[in-house]
Order: C-alpha cells, then sequence, then structure tokens
C-alpha cells in the first residue's frame, strides 16, 4: 500500500503545480506501473497503449458525445425557454415561485441533456432576467439555478453515470433508471429550500402574477395526444400486434411528430418517455438510446429553422472538445487506477475494514464526507475518477450494490459542483452574470449546499429509493 499513497502524494503535488489533472494522472500510473513491474518501461508504455486504444474504441463511451451533442440540439431548439414558461405559469405566482420554477425548469432540461455544467449555462440565461426583473434577490437567483444544474447529472442521461458504469463495469441502463426517484426528490428539496429562504426574506423572492388556468394548459399543449399515443402503442406491442422494436421505431417517429405539431414541455417529455423508457423495458441500450434522442432532437431543432449550418458546425466544434477533455481525463485516471490495482492497496483496505469490523453503513458515511469534503477543494470528476479505484473495492467487499453507490456517487458530485471555492457551476453562473459579485453567488448557493447534504443522508437510509427502479427492469 505504500507505493500507492506515494504515487497518490506525487499526484496531488503534480497537480498543485499546476499540471493537468489528467497528465497528473497519468504521468503517476505509468511511472508507478513501471516501478512495480522492476523498471519495465515496455510493459508501462504497453499498458498506457493499451488503455488509450480500448478508451477510444469503447463502443459504450460513444454515449458521451451523442447526450452533449443533444443537449446543444435541444438548447438551439428553444426547449429550455418552453421549459421554463410551463414551470412558471404553474408556479410562479407563489413566493419564490420564479426560482422554483427555475430549480423545475433544469430538472426538465437535465432530462435531455446529460450535463450539469450545460444545464446551468443554459438556464441561467433563460431564468435570471425574469427573475432580476420581479425584483428577486441575486443571491437566490443565481443560488437556485446554481443549484438546479446540478440536476443535469442525476436525472438521466447523465455523463457521468456513463463513466462510472465504465469504470466500475456496473449496467448504466440500471444507473439511468436509479436516478429517476433520487432526480425527483433532489427537485421538491430544491423548492423547499426556495420557500425556506423567501419565509426568512419574504422580499427575495416577491411573487409574480397569477395566470389563469387557460394560459397554464397552453403551456402543456398536446399533453393529451402525447398520453393517448403512448397508451396506443404499448397496448399494440402488449397484444403482440408489433414486436418490441418495431415499437420502438414507431415511437420514435410519433415523438418526431408530436415535437413538430406541439410546442412546450410535451416535446421535452415525449423525447425524454422515447429514451427512457425504451431503455427500461429493454428495447435498446443507453448506447442507442443516445443516438435516436440525438437524431430526433437534429430533427426538432432543424424543423423549427432554429439551427443553421453555422450553428451546426458550433455544436459539433463543441461537443468534440468537451468530449475530447472528458475522454483524456478518463484515460489518466483509467491509467492511474491499473497503477493502484496493481499495488496492495485494495487488499490491505479490505483488511483493515474487515479487522475493524465497523458497521458496514459507516464506512459509506466515512466514505462520503470524504468526497464532500474533497469537492470544495477538486474539481469533481477529477476527485471521482481518483477515488474510484479506491472506494469501490472496499462498497463490493461489503456487499454494498454498485448501482446505489453510483447514485450517492453522482449526489456527492452534485454538491461539489456548487460547494465554494471550487464549484464549477458557481463559477459559469460567475462568468454569464459578472454584474453579479462573486460573494453573492456563494452567499446564495448555502442554502441549498445543506439541502443537498440532507438528501445525501436520505439516500444512504433508504436504499431502495435508488434501486426500486433498477430491480424492476428487463
Amino acid at each position: 500500500m505504500t507505493e500507492a499513497l506515494i504515487g497518490l502524494a506525487v499526484m496531488m503535488v503534480l497537480a498543485f503545480l499546476r499540471l493537468p489533472i489528467a497528465l497528473s494522472m497519468g504521468v503517476v500510473g505509468v511511472v508507478g506501473y513501471a516501478f512495480l513491474r522492476d523498471w519495465n518501461w515496455n510493459v508501462a508504455f504497453a499498458m498506457a497503449q493499451t488503455k488509450i486504444y480500448e478508451t477510444g474504441r469503447n463502443y459504450t463511451l460513444s454515449v458521451i458525445p451523442l447526450f452533449i451533442l443533444l443537449g446543444s440540439f435541444i438548447t438551439r431548439a428553444g426547449l429550455s425557454q418552453e421549459l421554463f414558461r410551463a414551470a412558471h405559469a404553474f408556479i410562479g405566482h407563489l413566493r419564490g415561485g420564479l426560482a422554483m420554477a427555475s430549480v423545475v425548469a433544469c430538472a426538465g432540461f437535465g432530462s435531455i441533456c446529460g450535463s450539469s455544467v450545460a444545464t446551468a449555462a443554459t438556464m441561467a440565461k433563460v431564468c435570471y432576467p425574469p427573475m432580476k426583473k420581479l425584483g428577486y434577490s441575486d443571491a437566490l437567483s443565481t443560488g437556485s439555478i446554481a443549484a438546479g444544474g446540478t440536476l443535469g447529472i442525476l436525472i438521466p442521461p447523465s455523463t457521468l453515470m456513463v463513466i462510472y458504469g465504465i469504470m466500475t463495469e456496473t449496467n448504466i441502463g440500471k444507473l439511468f433508471a436509479a436516478g429517476m426517484l433520487p432526480g425527483l426528490l433532489a427537485t421538491i428539496l430544491l423548492c423547499l429550500a426556495v420557500a425556506w429562504v423567501t419565509w426568512r426574506d419574504p422580499k427575495a423572492g416577491p411573487p409574480a402574477e397569477r395566470m389563469t388556468w387557460g394560459a397554464r394548459w397552453a403551456t402543456l399543449e398536446g399533453m393529451g395526444v402525447f398520453t393517448g399515443v403512448g397508451v396506443a402503442l404499448t397496448a399494440i406491442v402488449f397484444l403482440g400486434w408489433l414486436t418490441p422494436e418495431q415499437g420502438g421505431v414507431a415511437a420514435a417517429v410519433a415523438v418526431m411528430a408530436l415535437a413538430l405539431v406541439y410546442r412546450g414541455v410535451t416535446s421535452v417529455l415525449a423525447l425524454f418517455v422515447l429514451m427512457m423508457g425504451g431503455i427500461y423495458v429493454g428495447v435498446f441500450t443507453a448506447t442507442e438510446a443516445a443516438g435516436i434522442g440525438t437524431f430526433v432532437a437534429l430533427i426538432i431543432a432543424v424543423a423549427r429553422r432554429s439551427l443553421s449550418w453555422r450553428d451546426l458546425y458550433q455544436s459539433l466544434v463543441e461537443s468534440a472538445r468537451t468530449t475530447s477533455m472528458l475522454f483524456i481525463i478518463l484515460i489518466g485516471a483509467l491509467m492511474f487506477a491499473e497503477f493502484v490495482n496493481l499495488t496492495s492497496m485494495p487488499t490491505d483496505l479490505q483488511e483493515i475494514v474487515t479487522r475493524f469490523a465497523p458497521h458496514p453503513i459507516m464506512v459509506v458515511v466515512a466514505m462520503m464526507v470524504i468526497y464532500v469534503i474533497l469537492g470544495t477543494a477538486m474539481e469533481e470528476l477529477s476527485m471521482v475518477l481518483l477515488t474510484l479505484p479506491i472506494f469501490f473495492p472496499i462498497v463490493v467487499h461489503l456487499g454494498f450494490d454498485p448501482v446505489w453507490f453510483g447514485i450517492l456517487i453522482v449526489v456527492v458530485v452534485e454538491i461539489g459542483l456548487i460547494s465554494p471555492p471550487v464549484g464549477m457551476n458557481l463559477f459559469v453562473l460567475s462568468t454569464l452574470l459578472p454584474e453579479v459579485p462573486t460573494r453573492t453567488v456563494f452567499k446564495g448557493v448555502i442554502p441549498f449546499v445543506v439541502v443537498d447534504c440532507v438528501r445525501l443522508a436520505i439516500l444512504v437510509a433508504f436504499p431502495w429509493l435508488s434501486l426500486w427502479l433498477p430491480q424492476m427492469m428487463k
């Protein structure tokens, strides 16, 4: 275990010297691997070559650029504005209603995006101006958007879940299903945090004008048709008139037709049900769902004339840039993990846990505390990729479900994304809203960090919230 600890310390030193975290992990992984193989550099470089090649050609990882591209197409199609408009219509008249609407809109956008930073950046442009116009405090406005943005990696699809599934060989479809109920719980708790802030300071979130029921139902135009089509297709497949695969194709065509005819949240809900429903019932895999969803989103954006050739080029370039960054970090982490696995650290840690025989759940609680603390000082993806090779074998050794642990990992990353001073969502908002002081953004997010910690405790105490839907999957 000594070699692994030294390697971890060297990696941290390199990172603090401002060497990119991917290179830090990769260099330590290769050098450490060579050392453990009696300084056989040929073997070490062969390991590095294998990791680069296998990661680049991994079919499952193709879901990452597809989901990133999907989010870009959806943003350009204007669905983010429609989500906020619908949420505003139903709850905007409440005290703090626009902030709650921001959270709900972020949840809806996250259900078809998969990226926390992209969700926060997109919804900041949509949600902040109406709240500013109505007189909301900057702290509540930015805090609700930053916290709501984290739902992008919890409510499926999620790029982080894909990376976790690849590193731990956990079923990605089950991880997606596991995120649904915790995502709903998160949305409710974040709205309660808004209610608590406005209860303490009513001026922070004044209510907007109440809309008529006619205006509210207008934002849900087409929902009845969508429900009817869904029930009809389900019945046809159940009766055997169509195979599940044929039903999936028919559903994709129906979603495109509904999205072209009806605007508002119907398009978002139809696209989400198409992807997640297909995965849940076993019609297609997560990778196939990403391809289908991206194609449908492209058709929607083109049909609405909101995607020019220049926009398409920019979307492809942005997706390629983000994907390259994620792949480089992942390759470095896999090299470091190969080095750690070659040491005695995983076995030694398991023996230590067994020797002291604490209550198994307390080991998980200790891990979560470590993650929350690390999240205040480290970039979240690097933190997860660095610690998974150490913590995951212990979790499996203790008999816990990897799917449940994956959801806990996503939640602690959510906390890290809004934890001062290095929370990525906070920097996104500070960049997009330069008129808001950074200290105001930090102050506004504190109640949501507290609520997220409560949510983490609930998910640790009640694993069934994460495991019920995956256990019912085909």
